[in-house]
């Protein structure tokens, strides 16, 4: 098929995925997605791995002109009507990395949704494992702790876009986006507690590393791949990815289809690869490769997944700004980003952008190791300006959503600082730390539904 090039890819779409999480009065976890959902009544919402996790999935749209503005307006639109919703059955849904007041007790097979395919997943990880989860992350605090359920990656809260790229310029499109995922999380970062720890500014990375991690000690001794990681090499092909999923990766989930894939393809038809599709989605890549058939017709996206929910719309149209303006520009270059750095280089900036949001130094060719906000504001918004002007995106939409990240730069405010400036400020005033956390949340999401981008929240 990839050689026949059966593939739809001449109107290039931008759609996402926005994860996120339910809340009671009091900013606590609240069990309630499938009473919600069923509140909520709507096709383009769905369960999560836990039952304080919701999912809503936003279809592909055209970004040129006002597309991005209009993009914005419908997710708020859709948040607000399932908001007023959610709080019909006691509940809030909150756009955020991590929930801050999650407990390790609220975490557990118990809280895992009804769908039967995580506990599927949740046996199959465990069987493999043969032994607990063991989540070590070393922070400004440290966190050790075992859980004995894959129920902590529901802690982990993502937006996700996609792009519909042509099988040619796959390996383009993907090696880019592994080039700029260490800026994407310095900008964006907005996870920095998990369990009543401060972590890391996105601990979404590390603990989604950990969580669905299928290896037993001996095996990561051996130096076997974990199902999340970043890579290994640039690609230079589609084939590559799925390549590595059959080569380094046992199935999961042993379901299997009824459908021939040659046999369609011989029909005429175009099949739509059960087997490969529910296999690729439990290799967790930062980038992952997407096949899908709609209408009949086949396509691949690049499955963006590094950044985390929040805090408001408005961020994250200003995070997906970003994104999709340096993916107009970096993958056409006549000197591709990736012939000039390594790409150890590549996994090393998203490692410390994790780890320090916008405080991390960054390497790029041609300015070394330069601090995050740095390299974002001299090299990567003009490019990303460029690319949303290619994208036939209005000036004034463009200049309104990177404004946004330029003022996180510009203040060194993100939501994960914004956070943690909070909760210390409470601390002060003698609160515990839980109550800080609480007493943070539901400050957090008073703001979040006023959509005022993050860098404009005081302390």
């Amino acid at each position: 098929m990839l050689r026949e090039s059966r593939f739809e890819f001449e109107s290039p779409l931008a759609g996402l995925e926005i994860e996120l999480n339910i809340v009671d009065s009091r900013g606590e976890a609240a069990m309630r997605n499938a009473q919600v959902l069923a509140a909520i009544a709507q096709p383009d919402w769905a369960t999560e791995l836990g039952q304080f996790n919701v999912e809503i999935n936003i279809e592909p749209q055209d970004l040129a002109g006002d597309g991005a503005l209009r993009l914005e307006n419908d997710v708020r639109t859709r948040l607000n009507h399932a908001e007023e919703r959610a709080r019909s059955e006691g509940g809030h849904l909150v756009l955020i990395g991590i929930l801050p007041t999650l407990r390790e007790q609220d975490i557990g097979e118990g809280t895992l949704s009804a769908n039967p395919r995580y506990r599927l997943l949740n046996e199959q990880i465990f069987a493999a494992r043969g032994e607990d989860l063991h989540l070590s992350i070393e922070g400004v605090e440290h966190l050790d702790t075992h859980a004995d359920s894959v129920a902590p990656e529901a802690a982990c809260t993502s937006v996700q876009l996609h792009l519909q790229v042509s099988p040619e310029t796959f390996a383009a499109h993907w090696n880019a986006a592994q080039a700029i995922a260490g800026a994407q999380v310095a900008v964006a970062a907005n996870s920095p507690y998990l369990f009543g720890r401060e972590l890391h500014r996105e601990t979404r990375i590390a603990l989604f590393e950990q969580a669905t991690d299928t290896r037993p000690a001996e095996l990561k001794a051996q130096g076997v791949r974990p199902r999340v990681w970043f890579g290994e090499r640039w690609i230079t092909s589609v084939f590559d990815l799925f390549e590595e999923n059959v080569s380094y990766y046992p199935a999961l989930l042993p379901l299997c289809d009824g459908e021939d894939p040659r046999a369609e393809l011989e029909r005429g038809r175009i099949p739509q690869l059960h087997e490969l599709t529910l296999h690729n989605g439990t290799v967790y890549r930062w980038n992952r490769p997407v096949y899908a058939v709609v209408n009949g017709v086949p396509h691949l996206r690049v499955e963006n997944r590094v950044l985390p929910a929040g805090p408001s719309v408005a961020d994250i149209a200003a995070n997906a700004a970003f994104y999709y303006g340096l993916m107009r520009v970096l993958p056409y270059d006549e000197r591709p980003i990736w012939s000039q750095m390594s790409f150890k280089a590549a996994e090393d900036n998203l490692g410390a952008a994790a780890r320090h949001g916008l405080d991390a130094r960054l390497y790029w060719p041609g300015m070394g190791e330069v601090p995050a906000s740095e390299l974002i504001l001299r090299r990567l918004l003009p490019m990303a300006r460029d690319g949303l002007a290619m994208w036939g995106v209005h000036g004034p939409v463009a200049d309104r959503l990177l404004s946004v990240i330029e003022g996180r730069c510009l203040s060194g405010r993100t939501g994960a600082s914004w956070q943690v400036d909070r909760v210390r400020a409470q601390a002060r005033s003698g609160d515990d730390r839980h109550e800080a956390l609480r007493g943070m949340t539901l400050e957090y999401i008073e703001r979040m539904h006023t959509n005022e981008p993050v860098h404009t929240w005081d302390v």
